[in-house]
């Protein structure tokens, strides 16, 4: 409905221009006519009034004047000395009767024009212009262009409104697949537009609901794999909450009921043993055997309680519980050079120093049991917003499969550590070995 209004608007102001240009250039040639048949006009009765000053009589004036008649767009008066009227010129015979419009005839009309030739026997010639038929020629050239231009303006409006509908009929089939898209109907499409345009927008349409159809399926798969990993990373957590919470409870069972069972039995088997006149040599050397096998399951289960959960961290502290680590493993590996180097000085929350504690334990056993090294070195520093830790060794590197499905403890750490907000690190060392960096800030341990 705009595009035809401003159709119509620009074809009737081009009329309008086109209208005015018309009457502009009537209006010059009515007054170069007027003024140029005054001009004949005014020789010809200077001439008769000339030969009137030579001796003509005024009959003869009268008589030449009848015989001429009407100058072309010009009124001829002759009049007495007494100021009657002698003679008139007739009326003109072109379109006699009619006359343009008042309105029209000021606005073409020229300024009047007037001469008066005086006579030698007292007697007036008068010439005036008079312009009514050349305006009203040029009223009916107006006209009949008025009427030219409302049939050719209504003809070409009525053309131009039916192609614009035309080109435009596709528009609302358009504006109803996107409302159909904006509200979530991401399969429908287009059907085959007529016309070149309307094919093109179509194509371009069904081409664009496409994409938005794949890249909302994309996304919605994209959430769903985001949620499914989000519970699976909460099923892990809760997994890895509930095997510490079962670690902590066989390590106190182990130290608490175990140990003190293995060391009754012990202490029996050797007050057993230790009775000269009591049982016979054969049971006396059964209870030595007896004590040192549960001498044995002792050192065994100390050995497997901070592998479980070391009960010392909450007594003792990280770094005294890291210390007890690395000796009992120097006992175990003495040709390995392990250093330790600790600068703790804050309350770390048990989260935080448990994923220490885990950090240093997985990179100090990852590193004797598979690297073959020849020193180990451990340090642990926080400073007063995060602690940092790192384990180092010149063994044999990385393996070219280490972060390949089933390697759950290096992956395991680091998703600790992620949860605590930190950063966890694996790389090979240049020339040789590995280094094993974790950070964590210790605001963590409020969140933990």
């Amino acid at each position: 409905m705009h595009l035809n209004l401003v159709v119509a608007s620009l074809s009737a102001a081009f009329v309008a221009v086109l209208l005015i240009a018309e009457l502009q250039s009537a209006r010059a040639s009515i007054r170069e006519e007027i003024t140029a048949a005054n001009r004949v006009a005014a020789q010809l009765l200077g001439q008769l009034a000339a030969l009137e000053r030579r001796g003509s009589r005024p009959e003869m004036v009268l008589e030449f004047l009848e015989e001429l008649g009407r100058v072309r767009a010009h009124d001829i008066t002759l009049l007495s000395p007494t100021g009657e009227e002698l003679y008139r010129s007739p009326p003109s015979t072109w379109k006699a009767g009619r006359y343009a419009p008042g309105w029209f005839d000021r606005l073409l009309a020229p300024e009047e024009l007037r001469q008066r030739f005086d006579l030698p026997d007292g007697s007036t010639l008068l010439l005036e212009a008079d312009a009514s038929r050349a305006v009203l020629d040029a009223w009916d050239a107006f006209a009949w262009l008025v009427a030219v231009a409302a049939v050719m303006l209504v003809a070409v409006n009525g053309a131009a409104f039916w192609f614009v509908g035309r080109a435009l009929e596709p528009i609302p089939v358009i504006v109803d697949g996107l409302a159909r898209l904006r509200s979530g109907e991401l399969g429908f499409r287009l059907p085959p537009l007529e016309g070149t345009e309307a094919k093109v927008i179509g194509d371009a349409f069904n081409a664009m609901a496409e994409a938005v159809e794949d890249k909302v399926k994309a996304e919605r798969k994209a959430r769903e794999a985001e949620l499914k990993l989000e519970e699976r990373r909460e099923l892990g957590r809760l997994i890895e909450q509930r095997i510490e919470e079962e670690r902590r409870l066989i390590a106190h069972e182990l130290h608490d009921e175990l140990g003190q069972s293995v060391t009754a039995i012990r202490s029996l088997a050797a007050a057993i043993a230790a009775q000269p006149d009591g049982p016979p040599e054969k049971t006396r050397e059964t209870a030595r055997l007896i004590a040192d096998e549960a001498g044995r399951l002792y050192d065994a289960m100390h050995g497997l309680i901070p592998r479980l959960e070391p009960l010392t961290l909450d007594t003792l502290g990280l770094g005294e519980t890291l210390e007890n680590l690395v000796r009992d493993w120097q006992r175990r590996c003495p040709t390995v050079a392990l250093s330790a180097r600790y600068s703790i000085d804050c309350d770390l929350g048990h989260s935080v120093a448990l994923t220490i504690y885990r950090v240093v334990q997985e990179g100090l056993i990852n590193a004797l049991r598979h690297a073959r090294p020849s020193a180990v070195e451990i340090d642990v520093s926080a400073d007063g917003d995060r602690i940092r830790v790192t384990v180092e060794d010149d063994g044999c590197g990385l393996p070219p499969d280490w972060a390949g499905p089933g390697r759950f403890g290096l992956r395991g750490l680091a998703d600790r550590v992620e949860r605590l907000d930190g950063r966890f690190e694996v790389a090979s060392r240049s020339p040789r070995g590995v280094r094993l960096a974790a950070e964590i800030p210790l605001q963590a341990k409020e969140a933990a």
